[in-house]
Parts: structure tokens; sequence; C-alpha cells
């Protein structure tokens, strides 16, 4: 049976359909509920920053690590937004509006924050001694989330003057083997802070997925979270029942990807004891409906794939000016409230275009993969092979 909304609920939503300039969507599998035992390390970036591009920063000049990460494109050096280094430290954040107690002079440094413990920290233990040593006020109220190669995996709750680790390792926490954060913290402020729709939805999927006993790949999270168009609140699911879209359009309102969308990101890390060369970092730069997933690791170097880091004459790279040409179908209507609609009809045009593209790239990199793992290290001469497109 169709299931038919009135106009003022739509118009409801489309008029509230306001939300801060940083607004992620992420969530920390252990491996415990992997089928490999291998953790993974998800982000789901929203930003008024749309062009991003990855970039490779070798150990030296302040750096005891080299690593990669992402970056907003017009950004140099100082921030990353997402990233993996040598040693299989990961980290990614959310921006959180329930920690602080008071606005401080300096703010939003959490990008710096996560440049920081990538080029320094190992793990888990090393990230808790930055955070005790920086001057305060840190500039920050976000949730980090880390994972590192010895098993380590945890959310950070950080303001200015404070920190509190909530362990995913923590039967009592994360009985499952999974943690979920959007926009507020659990010791933060009670019904305050941003994205409850967001963590309800990502949550539901998730679940139902583990009650089935659905193994959680990076390719599982990209196309059920980081593309997915269920809607917790309304109880609708537009990939599945893509005729509840009046004339292919709906609200752009609390659903995972949104026009404030930049990149997705899911850092499958290591064993306990495995070569942290073995971490990937698979990304998807753009509005994930709009562009295809890419496997990175930093044993590669400076050697990344060119379409992925920054072009000789712009500051933006090839993926994500394509993602980005391919969004403006979907994000058409500039004019008064047009900016709150989406052409879902589009989005979906090229989720199935660009999905056999993806699916070659997650075949070769499991072969990749399975030959590395056994060698015990990355094997690096199969890379260029890996990139073609």
């Amino acid at each position: 049976m169709k299931k038919i909304f009135s106009l003022s609920l739509l118009l409801v939503l489309a008029l509230s359909a306001t939300l801060p300039a940083d607004a992620c969507t992420s969530a920390i599998f252990t491996g415990k509920s992997t089928p490999d035992g291998r953790p993974l390390l998800w982000k789901h970036r929203d930003t008024g920053e749309l062009d991003n591009r990855i970039e490779f920063f070798p150990s030296g000049n302040g750096r005891k690590y080299s690593f990669i990460g992402l970056v907003n494109s017009d950004v140099q050096d100082g921030e990353v937004w997402t990233g993996t280094n040598e040693t299989g430290f990961s980290i990614m954040n959310t921006a959180s509006y329930n920690l602080q107690s008071e606005a401080a002079e300096i703010e939003d440094q959490e990008g710096v924050v996560m440049y920081q413990a990538l080029g320094s920290c190992k793990t888990l233990a090393d990230f808790e001694k930055m955070l005790d040593k920086m001057k305060k006020p840190r500039g920050v109220e976000a949730n980090f989330g880390v994972i590192d190669a010895e098993g380590g995996a945890a959310y950070y709750e950080v303001n200015n003057t404070t920190w509190t680790k909530i362990d995913v390792n923590d039967p009592k926490i994360a009985p499952e083997g999974f943690l979920i954060y959007t926009n507020h913290s659990y010791t933060g402020r009670k019904d305050d802070g941003m994205g409850y729709v967001r963590y309800n939805t990502a949550n539901e999927i998730i679940h139902r997925a583990w009650i089935q006993g659905v193994e959680f790949t990076p390719q599982w999270i990209f196309n059920n979270l980081s593309r997915s168009f269920y809607h917790s609140l309304l109880g609708i699911d537009l990939n599945k029942n893509p005729e509840i879209a009046p004339n292919g359009w709906f609200v752009d309102q609390d659903f995972i990807p949104r026009r404030s969308t930049s990149a997705s990101i899911v850092v499958k890390g290591v064993k306990p004891g495995e070569n942290p060369d073995l971490t990937v970092m698979w990304t998807i730069l753009g509005y994930p409906p709009c562009g295809a997933a890419v496997p990175l690791f930093v044993a590669a170097g400076a050697d990344q794939p060119d379409y992925m880091l920054k072009q000789a004459d712009s500051d933006n790279c090839v993926m994500c000016n394509q993602a980005l040409e391919r969004r403006a179908k979907v994000f058409p209507l500039k004019r008064g409230n047009g900016k709150n609609y989406f052409n879902y009809s589009a989005a979906r045009h090229f989720m199935q275009e660009l999905a056999p593209l993806e699916e070659s790239m997650f075949i070769r990199a499991d072969y990749l993969m399975e030959v590395s793992y056994k060698q015990g290290h990355l094997d690096k001469e199969s890379l260029p092979l890996l990139y073609i497109l």
C-alpha cells in the first residue's frame, strides 16, 4: 500500500531544513562485529566545505609519523578531517552541540587536533596523553572516533577543558561490538545537541542488519548507510519505494546523505599483530550517491591515485569535481526554498550508473588484500592496476 504524505508535512519539513555547518554521522565497528575480525571506522562528513581531496603528509616537519587524510581543498597544511597514519592509528570526528558550557575565544579546532594526532599518535593511550597536554581551552566540542593497530577502539567526547572516553570494546557500552555517533554526546546535556533523527536512522539500519546476521564491511556501509534514503521518523525508504517521491522530488531533511555531505570514509584497520601497512582508507569524495569508493594506503606514500589528489591547475581533485557535477543535478534548485529539496530520481540514476565501477574496485581490492594478508605486507606493485577506472 502506498504511503501518502500531506502537503502540510512536506512544508513543515522544508521550512525546518536548517542544520549546523558541521553535522556528521559516524560509527565504529570492532572486530567483534565484522566477518574477519578487523575494525571499521566510518565517517560521513557534512560541512560547508564541499571541495575535498586527499593529501599525503610525510613524516618530518614536526610529524613523527606519515599519514593520509581528507582535507578541505583550499587548505594546504595543518588540518585533517579523517585520516590514518603509518602505525595504523586512525581518527575522525563528529561535531557535538551539547558538551560546551560556555563559548571560548578559540573554536573549530577539530581538524587541527586530528592533524596533530595523526602525526604523533600510535595508540589510544598516546591520544589521551596528547589531549591532557593540550593548552586549554582546546577550541573543540566534538566526538573523536579512534582505532589503532593494537585493538583499541573508542570515542572521545572532548570539550575545551575535559574529555571522556567511551570504549567500544567494553561489552557494557557496546555489547554488539559497534557504536554510533552523530551530533550529540552521551555525557553532554540531555536532549540538547543535534542529529537525533539521523542517529535513530543509522541505529535502526545497523541493528536490523546485525539481527539478520549481515556482515559489516566497507561496501555494506557505503550502500546501506552513506547512500541510504531511509527516514526513521517518517518510516519511509525512497530506495525501496521510489514512488513515494512526488515527480521524483523530496525534501532534503534528516537523511544521512544530504546537501551538505562532502565525503564518506570507512577506514578498515588491522588485527593486533598484523602489519599496519594493511590498513585501508576507503574514500568517497563528494555526495556519496554521486561518487565511487576508492581504497587508499599510507604505505603507498606520495603515490596516491592522481584523481584523488590536488590538480596542477586547481586546489580540488578530479574525483571530487566529477561528483560535484553530478550533485548539481540532484540539487538544481537555487531560488527561495528550492535548496530544501532534492531530485531523488537523479540521485537514484547516479547510484545505479556508478555501482558497476565501485563493484569492480571492491573485487580488485579484495583480491589485492587477500594476497597482502597472506604476504604480511601490502602488495604495492599491484596498486597501479587497482586504480585503473
